[in-house]
């Protein structure tokens, strides 16, 4: 039997928080639950859980994910450690926080509900309880930042999209207009950008070309700069 080496040491409880972010009708979205227990019952919180006694903390935060969300192989990037002592009134809690990026129509809504889950738009959130404010300003300083030099944002879109709707994710994102112009040059000159010969005839009256990510291709260039 392995002797508690650490034995003399206080025990904390590990958590996992998640800022599931998604993209519909041109605003970023943020799914945030009613949290259904004490402490702070009914507030407005960031999806999380604990993070079990033989699990990798990003395995705790992918099955975290799944129970929320219902997919796999989400986009998940760890934010940071929160471990400020009296951040959580229940007890002492550390809690590493991950960004996830989705596709908001696959996400199954029957967990939605399940959860007491909603998506609030980001530049209109309510309060929200402990730490989770800063955590998502932190998750969204490093998407700004990772935006600019990987092509991290098509996983916020569906399969198939208009030069439209990207242009108009970028721009609430980085939270300031881009020139057309020059937005669709950049765009032009990546190969793994593909127009396809499918035409968006619900969002635009006018019959968008509609375009897709080739992620093959890209995995070969590496080549991404807007």
């Amino acid at each position: 039997m392995t002797p508690p080496f650490y034995g003399q040491y206080p025990k904390f409880h590990v958590a996992v928080d998640c800022i599931i972010l998604g993209f519909e009708g041109g605003q970023l979205k943020l799914l945030l639950q009613k949290r259904p227990f004490e402490p702070r019952q009914g507030e407005w919180s960031l999806m999380g859980g604990f993070v079990k006694r033989n699990e990798d903390i990003d395995v705790a935060a992918e099955r975290v994910l799944n129970q929320l969300t219902g997919l796999h192989g989400i986009y998940m990037k760890q934010v940071g450690a929160f471990g400020s002592v009296n951040r959580d009134s229940g007890d002492r809690v550390i809690s590493v926080a991950y960004f996830a990026l989705v596709d908001i129509a696959k996400v199954n809504n029957d967990l939605n509900h399940q959860h007491s889950a909603y998506w609030e738009d980001i530049s209109a959130l309510p309060p929200l309880l402990f730490d989770h404010k800063e955590m998502v300003e932190k998750a969204l300083y490093r998407l700004r930042t990772l935006l600019h030099s990987r092509p991290v944002g098509f996983n916020l879109l569906p399969p198939l999209f208009t030069l439209s709707q990207l242009q108009q994710l970028y721009e609430v994102i980085l939270g300031r207009d881009i020139d057309k112009r020059n937005f669709r040059k950049r765009i032009s000159e990546m190969e793994f950008i593909e127009k396809t010969k499918l035409i968006d005839k619900v969002n635009s009256k006018r019959g968008a070309a509609l375009y897709q990510f080739n992620k093959s291709v890209y995995e070969e260039s590496k080549l991404f700069k807007l």
